[in-house]
Parts: C-alpha cells; structure tokens; sequence
C-alpha cells in the first residue's frame, strides 16, 4: 500500500520557512495553511463564486486552453505510437470564455477534459497575488523569485513529470491527489521521448490507473517507493525538485496555484542542455569509454568541489573556480565556441 505523505498543521502561512522543508529532501502538505486566501474561501462556497473572483482579476490576455476527447478519462498523454498527443490546443482563448465552459460542462464521463494549465498569475491575472500569495518567512521568494503559475480544469490527469524546480502547490479549489516518486526511481518510471512532450517535459509511460506489470515490470518498485498527498482546499503541498508527481484532479472544478523556483544563482544554466549535449558526445560511445566518462564526470561535476582543484594554486582554477556572474559568461562562450567548431 502506497504510504501518504507526511503532513503537518502547525505552520501558518506566514511562518512557511520553504528552504528548511526543501533542505529536509522529501515532500510535506501544510494542512490549510492557506485557508484564509479570498480564493479559497471562495472556491469552498462554489465554483461560480471562485470564477467571480478570477474574473475580477482577468487581464484580458488570450490564454491557451488544453482539450482531450471523453474517450482519454481526463489523461493528458500521448497517442498510441507515442508520436502525437490524444488532445488538442485551443490558443487566443477568452479567459472568461474558459471559465464558463468548465462551468458548463456535466460532471461525467460524457464531459471533455478541458485544462488551462501553468498560465502565468501575474500575466494573466494581475493583483490576484495581492490577497492570495505566500511569501516564506525565510526570504527565499525575495533571493529567487519564483514562477506563479494557476491551474483550472474539470477532473484531469497530468501523467507522472518531474521539474526542474522545486515546487509549492497550493489546492485552491476542488480536491487534488499527487503521487509521488524519488528522483532515482527515473528508470522504474519507463520515461517517454524527449520530443515530443505533451507539455514540455518527459512524461511516464506508465498509466497509474491500471499499471501494465507486464510491459512495464519495475514500475511495481517505484510504487514501493511512492507515497500519495491528498489535498483538500487550503492544503500546501511542497516538495523539491526532480521529484516525478502524477497529479489527478478530483472534481469537476478545480483550481491549483503553484510556485517554481531554484536556489540558485540566476547564471547557471538548465542541466536538461547538459544531458542533450550528454546523448549528442557520449551516448553512442564505446561502453569502455563511457564508463571513462562517468569517472571523468565523477571527479569534475559529482564529487566533493574541491576534489579537482585540492591541487592546484588558485591561478590555475580557471572554469573549476566557483562560478560567478562573469566567469559563467566566459564558460558559456567556451562551449559554445566548441558547439560551432
């Protein structure tokens, strides 16, 4: 049986110390800390007084909406040869527009799944921030502002992801199971291609719903290590990243607010380049030569830091000195000077 995960209901939501949590390395719901946001509040009365309240705050910008036919139960995936996707993208849509169809639409299985997912709050819906936010008390947000981001639909499924950002969801409306899965269960999961995604990022192959053992045999040791966070509205949900999280919407309106973020310097690049150059230089090499790489890669990049320059003077450091604003630029050209070789 698949445990929950763990919970705790004596952080308010102004005493959050995010970087603590994410530091403790595994997911944790807040039991309502956000509770008192006017948008939750709203969505415990109904969905109508919910889409009130974000229509006062539409911008007026088109958005994109995603629809999938009844036949797919609410997955957003890929079609059967894993070339295309079993929805469709609806761009320059009204946001009032989208608002009414969901709440239109019947909840049953003759409804569409219709998503608007990760749509910029401070784009779309200036000053819903103003009463509806979370500012940690420990000063992350105001270090590494994050990405705000609002998630509206009937009963959907985003197939099981990770990011590359840690991650705070806030259940606005409706209820909201995520499951979840360690980083080094990658290979368990049975990813799907790179490109194409049906949402920018590699998704499993594996459908939670009714698991395919046989095709898909060490998904079973994943779900031993999985664990499921149920959430109600108010609930906060924080987990960091690289974590897989399969996420199913439970009723037929929902409303989710999340926030991305990475503690790092603004400089560093995306480690998903890193590993598309890694399939272009070393993934059709001779196995004695990329098992060389893997201990080349060992010492430079996933030992201590200062296994590789312990022996040299500090002149000598070049790119192996910790990296600055000025120093990346220079290592930055350094690749590319090689890409374009």
């Amino acid at each position: 049986m698949v445990r929950a995960t763990a919970e705790r209901s004596d952080i308010a939501i102004d005493s959050i110390a995010v970087s603590a949590l994410i530091a403790e390395g595994r997911p944790i719901v807040l039991k309502g800390a956000a509770r008192d946001w006017p948008l939750v509040k709203a969505g415990r009365e109904s969905p109508a007084a919910a889409a009130a309240l974000l229509r006062a705050a539409d911008g007026g910008q088109p958005v994109v909406v995603y629809v999938g036919a009844p036949a797919i139960g609410g997955r957003f995936h890929y079609t059967e040869d894993a070339t295309g996707m079993n929805f469709s993208s609806e761009r320059a849509a009204a946001f009032g527009a989208v608002l009414d169809r969901l709440l239109d639409l019947p909840d049953d299985a003759t409804a569409p799944a219709v998503y608007l997912g990760s749509t910029d709050i401070d784009t779309y819906l200036p000053g819903l921030r103003a009463a509806n936010d979370i500012v940690p008390s420990d000063g992350t947000f105001t270090d590494h502002p994050p990405l705000a981001s609002i998630w509206i639909g009937n009963r959907t499924i985003a197939a099981t992801h990770w990011d590359m950002s840690n991650n705070m969801a806030v259940c606005v409306a409706g209820h909201r199971r995520f499951t979840l899965f360690p980083p080094d269960h990658v290979s368990n999961l049975y990813p799907g291609p790179i490109e194409p995604t049906p949402a920018g990022q590699v998704v499993s192959m594996v459908d939670l719903r009714a698991p395919d053992l046989e095709r898909y045999p060490r998904f079973a040791e994943a779900l031993e290590a999985a664990e499921v966070a149920e959430l109600e509205p108010g609930d906060v949900l924080i987990y960091p990243a690289l974590w897989w999280h399969h996420v199913e919407a439970l009723d037929g309106f929902n409303i989710l607010v999340n926030y991305w973020w990475n503690s790092v310097p603004a400089f560093l690049d995306t480690p998903m380049t890193t590993l598309l150059h890694g399939l272009l230089s070393l993934r059709g090499r001779p196995e004695a030569e990329r098992q060389a790489w893997r201990a080349m890669f060992d010492h430079y990049l996933f030992g201590a830091s200062d296994v590789a320059t312990a022996h040299l003077p500090p002149p000598a450091h070049g790119p192996l000195a910790p990296l600055d604003a000025m120093a990346a630029r220079r290592l930055r050209a350094m690749v590319a000077n090689r890409l374009n070789r």
